[in-house]
């Protein structure tokens, strides 16, 4: 839960750095969430309105977050939108996710590992 947190805080940090543990855990606490709220409305029988607010909220965060974690990995933030290329942009997205961070520090600032 500290690292979702963490996110909350920089909410519109689009600068620095961040770890796969800080995106995963965000992404992770993220679903649980959105399972939460999908049981709830269906037993409310409210339609989407409560996903759709969470969603809306979450937005500028995860971005952010993503930006972060592309700098982490020494690559522009802007890498994001190979998002948009059906299937296989969402794949290589995937993959930058899942990489190391660049050891020391790149150009987005000091690794934030150590």
């Amino acid at each position: 839960m500290e690292w979702y947190l963490k996110v909350l805080k920089n909410y519109v940090g689009f600068q620095g750095r961040a770890r796969r543990t800080e995106y995963w855990m965000f992404v992770l606490f993220n679903f649980i969430i959105a399972i939460v709220l999908a049981l709830v409305e269906m037993l409310l029988g409210i339609g989407n309105f409560l996903s759709y607010l969470y969603s809306l909220a979450i937005l500028i965060p995860s971005l952010a977050v993503v930006f972060r974690r592309l700098h982490d990995t020494g690559k522009s933030g802007l890498w994001i939108l190979i998002s948009l290329i059906p299937v296989a942009g969402a794949i290589i997205l995937l993959v930058f996710m899942c990489l190391d961070s660049d050891a020391g520090t790149n150009k987005y600032g000091p690794n934030p590992k150590y």
